[in-house]
């Protein structure tokens, strides 16, 4: 397994992480891809610099790759980590014991055996890993109380986000269900995520960000984006047999929830990817790596945010708003909502029914009292 370690330095002034790792040339290519990496000839090392955002976009970039990556470190390293830019914990955990650390490892084949997620496997492991730690340095048997504690000085008071908190609660009741303890004991609330409403580019932004890519293959993994309405993480596992140009569909397997399904193919995109294939000439996946393997989520995002400045877009968006804007495309053209709901792959009608609430065809179609005054 691929060892990444993540350590404090102080560089030019700014307090960094390095990122170190054995040398590997598809290593050291897809560390540069992470957006903010730099190489510092100084430390003769990778880095970027030690912010909140930019510890949680890189342990998801490495995450994505099933690597190992020893942050203790970090962990322990209150001094080198700005006050301005995150609040710290003033509490520094134990390393856990050996035969502890030996039951977490199988808590992590266990969920592997269970067909969770990479990126599932690896949040729970890692939270449950603090909250063991946390129950080590605090010397209690796991309980309600305990949990809550944890809950506040790791989430709360940080003032982590909420869903960071649910994801650290589902990840501790998913080892509780692991070591057999019953959960019913442990009915610890979740809190509400706030409701808000995604970002929509128009049709006429959605031509001008395609348009303003040159580059063959960034442009064809965007299109396929929109045009299939899919999660990056769907895009770039979709292997060339998953494309049926007969039946002008798109087989997605094993998305979110380890569910398959189908989407569009556009005709449009179909003539596009001809183009892409004969010039790239994949081999497994549709896109990939330099050096093989899977795309890389980070540049991914990097082509949208070149593409939207060169566009002039100055709304905040991600990949993400590729997928809610082929949604609310299809509902203001009169696409059924059961049928959004198949083409997104959402488990409930009540998580398409948001789109509803963008759509500016309906908004347009309702009759102002002030006009009528």
């Amino acid at each position: 397994m691929v060892n990444i370690a993540l350590s404090p330095l102080f560089h030019k002034n700014n307090h960094i992480i390095a990122i170190s790792f054995k040398f590997d040339f598809a290593i050291k290519e897809y560390i540069k891809s992470v957006e903010g990496v730099k190489w510092s000839k100084t430390h003769k090392t990778f880095y970027i610099v030690h912010t909140v955002s930019n510890k949680q976009k890189l342990y998801q970039a490495l995450r994505f790759k099933d690597w190992y990556v020893d942050y203790s470190a970090l962990s322990s390293a209150k001094a080198n980590i700005p006050k301005a830019q995150t609040k710290t914990l003033s509490i520094k955990l134990p390393y856990l014991e050996d035969s502890q650390q030996n039951n977490l490892e199988k808590f992590k084949k266990w969920m592997q055996q269970k067909r969770l997620s990479i990126n599932t496997v690896n949040s729970y492991f890692e939270v449950t890993s603090f909250f063991l730690r946390y129950a080590q340095l605090k010397q209690q048997p796991i309980t309600v109380r305990l949990v809550e504690q944890f809950n506040y000085d790791f989430i709360v008071r940080p003032n982590k986000s909420i869903s960071y908190q649910n994801q650290c609660i589902n990840g501790i009741k998913k080892y509780l269900d692991y070591i057999g303890t019953p959960l019913l004991s442990f009915d610890i609330e979740r809190p509400k995520k706030p409701k808000k409403l995604p970002e929509v580019l128009s049709s006429d932004d959605v031509k001008n960000i395609l348009d303003n890519i040159i580059n063959l293959k960034h442009k064809t993994l965007l299109t396929l984006i929109y045009s299939a309405g899919l999660r990056i993480g769907e895009a770039l596992k979709i292997r060339i047999s998953d494309i049926d140009s007969k039946r002008m569909v798109i087989h997605i397997k094993s998305a979110k929830g380890n569910k398959d399904r189908y989407t569009l193919l556009s005709l449009k995109f179909l003539e596009l990817l001809r183009l892409y294939y004969k010039t790239y000439k994949p081999k497994d996946y549709l896109f990939e790596g330099q050096n093989g393997g899977l795309y890389s989520t980070s540049s991914a995002q990097n082509i949208l945010k070149k593409a939207a400045k060169k566009s002039n877009i100055k709304k905040p968006i991600t990949l993400h708003t590729l997928r809610h804007s082929f949604a609310t495309h299809l509902l203001e053209n009169g696409t059924d909502i059961r049928y959004i709901q198949t083409l997104l792959g959402h488990s409930s009608p009540k998580t398409t029914m948001i789109y509803t609430h963008v759509s500016e065809t309906s908004i347009r179609n309702i009759k102002n009292p002030f006009d009528n005054l």
